[in-house]
């Protein structure tokens, strides 16, 4: 039997997805008010920093991966125009379907597709830029996934994980004792559900810290690999370009 971390426990790799699923399920309705609550905001900054980073123009083709309310979503439908096209996609389907919902009260309608990103069903170099924000700790083989994004990427193209990391050293014990104790307490209140929210704490732990996860990038085929710090540390992105 092969196993994984779900957080800080350890499963049978076969049931991690379901158990991801359970989580998002549950926290979907309240998704984003838990995000401007548990960054005080700055989650909007840093999709904000991710956009203007990925330096998308009129015409391109993005894939969102893990999507979820669509924030990325939203922001590249309107530097692509008219004439380009973006994906919105999940592996979730009431994320997905909160994201949908919100993207067509906007006046978006974006091919929306249910889909895992170990087995993105889509040709090889189809997309300008691939993003997925929040989403590829949660993946149970991320070197999959990332080799999957590579291979629908054009060559030239862009990857962009937007992802927690490791908070620099001298913040690591006050952000611990805000992650694993009012966190919680903030999803027993918004969300009436602690249980996922340290989930969240323990699974941003058990993530790759930034250079591990560049040299995996590297590994899935990306030549060129930038590492952007945010907020001490507290999330990174990683810009990965297909050679």
């Amino acid at each position: 039997m092969s196993t994984t971390h779900f957080g800080y426990q350890t499963v049978d790799e076969a049931q991690k997805a379901a158990r991801v699923r359970g989580v998002f399920d549950s926290v979907a309705q309240k998704y984003d008010i838990m995000n401007d609550l548990m960054s005080g905001g700055l989650h909007r900054a840093w999709k904000a920093y991710t956009v203007a980073v990925a330096g998308v123009r009129p015409g391109h083709k993005v894939l969102d991966i893990a999507g979820g309310t669509g924030d990325l979503a939203r922001a590249f439908a309107r530097a692509v125009g008219p004439g380009g096209l973006v994906v919105h996609t999940d592996i979730n389907e009431a994320m997905l379907r909160v994201g949908r919902d919100r993207l067509l009260d906007e006046g978006l309608a974006l091919p929306t597709n249910l889909c895992d990103a170990e087995k993105l069903p889509y040709a090889a170099d189809s997309f300008d830029r691939v993003s997925v924000a929040f989403g590829l700790r949660n993946m149970t083989h991320k070197d999959v996934a990332l080799s999957e994004m590579c291979r629908v990427l054009k060559p030239g193209g862009r990857l962009l994980v937007l992802e927690f990391s490791k908070v620099a050293s001298p913040l690591a014990k006050p952000y611990d004792w805000y992650s694993f104790n009012i966190l919680p307490k903030l999803g027993q209140m918004i969300a009436g559900d602690a249980d996922s929210y340290r989930y969240l704490a323990e699974s941003i732990r058990m993530h790759p810290d930034a250079q591990t996860l560049k040299a995996m990038m590297k590994t899935a085929g990306f030549g060129h690999v930038d590492v952007h710090k945010l907020t001490a540390g507290v999330v990174a992105l990683h810009v990965g370009i297909k050679c």
